[in-house]
């Protein structure tokens, strides 16, 4: 039997993306360089290698949030800050789209 790749899946949700962007640069008119979504709330941050890295941010402030995904088309992986593992999840499909409807 397989192990999951990490530990912290029971914490996955249906989510509904916060903003098109990263959130708070949009806010602050910041740029950013690639896009991660939080698979618990759906906040939607910026990666590490963006100025501001605010997806790492909002896993700081909430610890029980540890599972990203990036949120770029065409890429499906996945992080859990907690276990520090990469991942991608079969049959997942594409990360949750943004809807302004939804704000």
């Amino acid at each position: 039997m397989a192990m999951p790749p990490c530990t912290h899946l029971d914490t996955v949700r249906d989510v509904i993306p916060s903003a098109q962007g990263c959130e708070e640069c949009l806010r602050t008119g910041d740029s950013w360089v690639h896009l991660r979504i939080c698979m618990t709330c759906g906040h939607v941050g910026c990666c590490d290698s963006s100025p501001n890295q605010h997806a790492t941010a909002h896993w700081h402030q909430h610890d029980d949030h540890p599972l990203i995904r990036s949120f770029e088309p065409g890429e499906d992986w996945w992080w859990c800050y907690a276990d520090a593992v990469a991942f991608e999840v079969p049959g997942a499909g594409p990360a949750p789209s943004y809807d302004p409807s939804s704000t």
